[in-house]
């Protein structure tokens, strides 16, 4: 019984890692089409969203070693989508901002970044994609618990 119960565990990963997978090279597809690598578009679509932010703390938002922060900022910089400001009470401190040119770029992709993410997990339902997401946040928060 507890060999099928650890098969079943080990099967799971498989599926949840090719779900992963097949989900991320659509996505990747679809970001290069439109100019912009995967963290590229983490990082203009966290300032999209919830405005001007440190430096220092994207990487950490998205995902990201901080070294390579600054070479996707100097990227995006230099296409004019993000500006970087100093921080007036804290010359340790430097924001990076979305300029009106990425706000009018991420207007138009980030409708149809959602539209793709939507078309991928078109297969479940409503309430399916509810079931996932509670069983996602469920295993990924007793993970958080375990330690090794």
């Amino acid at each position: 019984m507890a060999s099928e119960d650890i098969k079943q565990s080990l099967k799971l990963f498989i599926v949840l890692s090719r779900a992963h997978k097949a989900i991320n090279e659509s996505t990747n597809q679809f970001f290069q089409k439109n100019g912009v690598n995967p963290t590229e578009f983490a990082v203009l679509e966290l300032l999209y969203h919830k405005g001007r932010q440190p430096l220092q703390q994207i990487g950490n938002k998205i995902l990201l070693a901080s070294g390579s922060i600054t070479y996707v900022v100097d990227k995006l910089e230099k296409r004019g989508y993000l500006t970087r400001v100093s921080c007036p009470n804290d010359r340790r401190v430097t924001y990076a901002e979305i300029t009106e040119e990425g706000t009018i770029f991420m207007d138009e992709l980030f409708p149809q970044h959602e539209q793709h993410l939507h078309e991928l997990l078109s297969s479940l339902s409503v309430d399916d994609k509810d079931v996932a997401i509670e069983l996602l946040k469920k295993l990924g928060l007793s993970i958080k618990d375990l330690s090794y």
